[in-house]
């Protein structure tokens, strides 16, 4: 079975987490960070930006394709695939510029869960159905 809309939000998160990963790599090139953190401020918040991106996407990711491989609307599909992409910019824009609660982390975060729990709760129905 085909998923596409579930390959178009992979593949755009799975850019978004290696340009995150690039952000780790040139703070470790700038920093002569070679491993771990180094006690370094700069290390430690690209590291927990790219980090906190991968806690969250495989999960929402594997739900949206749960949801695909049982027909649910591409309409929702595209919704949660969006919320989650925009959810993590927001996140990772918010926690880029400062390691304390703003604006774009919170939403970010909010996002994010919401749509892990419409997506789960959709999955629930579908088993109970």
């Amino acid at each position: 079975m085909h998923t596409p809309i579930t390959a178009l939000w992979a593949g755009l998160l799975g850019l978004f987490s290696l340009a995150l990963a690039a952000n780790v790599v040139r703070a470790r090139v700038s920093e002569k960070v070679g491993f771990g953190d180094g006690a370094n401020a700069l290390m430690q918040q690209r590291i927990r930006v790219h980090a906190n991106f991968v806690e969250y996407v495989p999960l929402a990711l594997l739900l949206l394709l749960v949801l695909e491989l049982n027909a649910a609307s591409a309409l929702v599909l595209n919704l949660l695939g969006g919320g989650l992409l925009v959810a993590r910019g927001l996140h990772a824009f918010g926690l880029s510029t400062s390691t304390g609660t703003t604006p774009g982390r919170f939403v970010g975060t909010i996002l994010t869960w919401l749509v892990i729990l419409v997506a789960s709760g959709l999955a629930l129905h579908i088993y109970l159905a």
